[in-house]
């Protein structure tokens, strides 16, 4: 996560026209991108964020309120529909890096605005209007006692809008502190409507006449406002400012731009109705009226597609109860029931949408009509005897079944081999497995994952070269097993010493079985891959490659020369940990591991089984979390838990998990402590007691 916004905005009490964008630019060293939100269901509110680059790609599951970028970044805000708060989450956009690594920078409550500049984010608080900023950290937010109502970003500077009408400008310059910027007479003089921020100028619509005021910086770094013949004359309602280079959109839809080297407006575009527009450096973009298509100029390369970057996006945020100001025809498709986009307050009339077509609705069963002429008692009566023995079926069975679950089927497994001898089969069979073709599943995953971009930086080895320096997977090269299958040490040939994990030859001979036990190495398999592939942390086992070749499946890890903590703690005669300095040190490694995990992975990753053979220690005795083939994803931001049958390794597992079924971060956080406590009393997390029974560490 390395920057990635938007903003979020839902009053409690009144309606609110979010200003939240559902476009954004953003420039790299090399390119420019354009994201936006597109809808992909006519009936919910969910939309998937698509961009111009192919290489950066984004989980397509993920609900979004609004986007925002600057140079090399996109951000994206999500709105919790349990609760008044909001989720911002941003990513680097790296020209050498396919895909991003998300961030979360900010959990808090709801923010009504939230903008951004080339570099720095800034938002506002509903309700309270407190100003916070992002990659600023020479701005400080909380010294500012200013009452803003809208806010502008700018390159090393902001300004906000008061409820009066009143502009006030912040900066930090070369101060590395925010003071206040002074601004020509003329604009403390006026109220205003609008305001918005470019590299180094700002314009805002007069609150009286809708025209055009813009002051910029000059040299000496004075601010002066431009003189009226660079800035056109009318009435307008929107305004995006670029680098030199200035856009406004007129109360009557169309658009017209001026600045350095007579910018204007395409030709093409001059007769285009646009709902608003949003500019970064030279590149400006605009949604259409007409069809919600994304239009976008100030740079040759959008003449190839006559301008339009996206057939038809979403074309402001939705918002609940009743627009204010009246709501955008044409985009009820767009919006969960109850909610709508509602046009700006200051728009005088609504614009001319060609509404979206829509599905066509199947008509509703003709009401009233029975060949029978309506119900009678007999039909009342077999009804009401029907339904309650249907109901006392379904009860019956719900106890059998959970009976059958408390029983037998809601065990708890062990994370160690998933494949175990059983059955009757002849030596050569074992020996000589038959190869079987990847599942669809295993086959469409590895696909999702290889589009997502997340393994590119990962090697894939060709299944002889590892046959080779294994010896055939011998048992002299084998260090132990994993939550799949058995782990190989072996040097590659560039001399990197690794650790193999292959995934255990079923050797049962129930078809049924071999397809489960096949379904549960698949799934450690890719869990592994997913979680480190894009997860790169110190305290994390380093994934290096992997192997999946027919039935083979085989991950490549750095070496960890000094074994597990738990061969250090339980079976080594003497052992540098012996030391409190040294166990307090690996206690804290794995807990920023864990934390990693928990805080900062996007989403949230859930390991499952925290144990001390699972805490694995290089060769400078740094401890790094290993064994990711139990791991999930966490619940989503607003849920509190996962509800699934309970895995791991009993003695490690949390109760509640363990009997409830409810899988939060404190589940792994009960594990590590036990993991502690073995190393505070020396003991196991399960030992035998004086009567040779067993007890749990503590």
């Amino acid at each position: 996560m390395a920057l990635y916004i938007t903003l979020l905005l839902l009053s409690l009490i009144t309606p609110l026209v979010s200003s939240l964008s559902t476009f954004s630019i953003s420039e790299t060293s090399d390119r420019t991108i354009i994201c936006a939100l597109t809808a992909y269901s006519t009936n919910r509110r969910a939309y998937s964020l698509n961009c111009t680059s192919p290489d950066f790609t984004v989980n397509p599951s993920a609900s979004f309120s609004g986007i925002v970028s600057g140079d090399g970044f996109l951000c994206s805000l999500t709105t919790l529909s349990s609760s008044s708060s909001s989720i911002i989450h941003c990513g680097r956009l790296s020209a050498a890096a396919a895909g991003m690594i998300y961030k979360r920078i900010y959990k808090g409550p709801a923010l009504h605005q939230l903008e951004a500049g080339n570099s720095h984010i800034c938002g506002l608080v509903n309700g309270t209007n407190h100003l916070q900023c992002w990659q600023w950290p020479e701005f400080n937010s909380n010294s500012t006692q200013y009452n803003f109502t809208s806010i502008a970003v700018g390159e090393d500077f902001l300004c906000g809008l008061s409820q009066t009408g009143k502009i006030t400008c912040l900066g930090t310059g070369n101060t590395r502190r925010s003071t206040s910027v002074t601004s020509p007479d003329l604009v403390r003089s006026r109220s205003f409507s609008v305001i918005s921020a470019g590299f180094r100028h700002v314009c805002a619509i007069k609150d009286s006449d809708t025209g055009l005021v813009c002051w910029g910086k000059v040299d000496g770094g004075n601010w002066e406002e431009i003189v009226d013949g660079e800035v056109p004359q009318g009435n307008f309602t929107g305004v995006a400012l670029g680098h030199n280079r200035s856009c406004a959109l007129r109360d009557i839809g169309t658009v017209v731009c001026w600045g350095q080297n007579n910018f204007t407006l395409p030709t093409a575009l001059q007769g285009t109705s646009f709902l608003s527009i949003e500019a970064k450096t030279s590149v400006f973009c605009g949604v259409s009226t007409s069809d919600f298509s994304l239009y976008c100029w100030g740079s040759e390369a959008f003449k190839v597609s006559n301008f339009k970057v996206f057939d038809q996006i979403l074309p402001g945020p939705c918002t609940t109860g009743t627009c204010p100001c009246n709501e955008l025809p044409g985009s009820g498709p767009f919006c969960n029931e109850g909610e709508s986009v509602c046009l700006p307050c200051y728009r005088k009339t609504p614009p001319s949408v060609t509404p979206p077509t829509l599905p066509p609705q199947q008509p509703p069963p003709p009401q009233g009509e029975s060949s029978s002429g309506g119900w009678n008692g007999k039909m009342v009566a077999l009804l009401v005897v029907g339904c309650v023995g249907s109901l006392s079926w379904v009860m019956v069975s719900a106890y059998f079944l959970y009976r059958y679950c408390r029983g037998r089927g809601c065990r708890v497994h062990d994370s160690g081999r998933l494949d175990e001898s059983g059955g009757s089969q002849s030596e050569h069979d074992r020996e000589n497995p038959q190869p079987q073709p990847p599942t669809p599943v295993l086959e469409k995953r590895l696909s999702q994952l290889a589009s997502m971009g997340n393994v590119g930086h990962l090697e894939e080895f060709a299944l002889q070269v590892l046959l080779e320096i294994t010896n055939n997977f011998s048992e002299d090269h084998k260090i132990g097993t994993g939550s799949f299958g058995s782990v190989y040490q072996a040097t590659l040939e560039d001399g990197r010493q690794v650790a193999i994990k292959r995934a255990e030859i079923s050797n049962i001979s129930s078809t049924a079985i071999v397809t489960k036990r096949q379904e549960d190495k698949d799934n450690a398999f890719l869990n592994e891959l997913e979680s480190l592939s894009r997860l790169h942390h110190r305290n994390l086992v380093r994934l290096l490659g992997f192997c999946e070749d027919y039935n083979e499946l085989v991950l490549v890890y750095e070496f960890m020369s000094n074994g597990s903590l738990h061969d250090h703690l339980h079976s080594l005669e003497s052992s540098p940990l012996m030391s409190w300095p040294k166990r307090i040190k690996v206690a804290l490694d794995a807990a920023r591991g864990i934390e990693y995990l928990h805080e900062y992975a996007v989403p949230t990753i859930i390991h499952r089984d925290i144990k001390s053979s699972n805490i694995l220690l290089d060769a400078t005795w740094t401890a790094k979390v290993s064994d990711f083939g139990l791991s999930l994803m966490g619940p989503s931001d607003d849920e509190s838990h996962l509800s699934l049958r309970a895995a791991g390794t009993f003695g490690y597992m949390d109760p509640e998990y363990y009997r409830l079924q409810k899988l939060t971060t404190k589940s792994d956080v009960y594990g590590f402590g036990v993991v502690l406590l073995e190393m505070l009393s020396g003991y196991r997390a399960i030992h035998k007691n004086e009567n040779g029974g067993t007890e749990k560490c503590g």
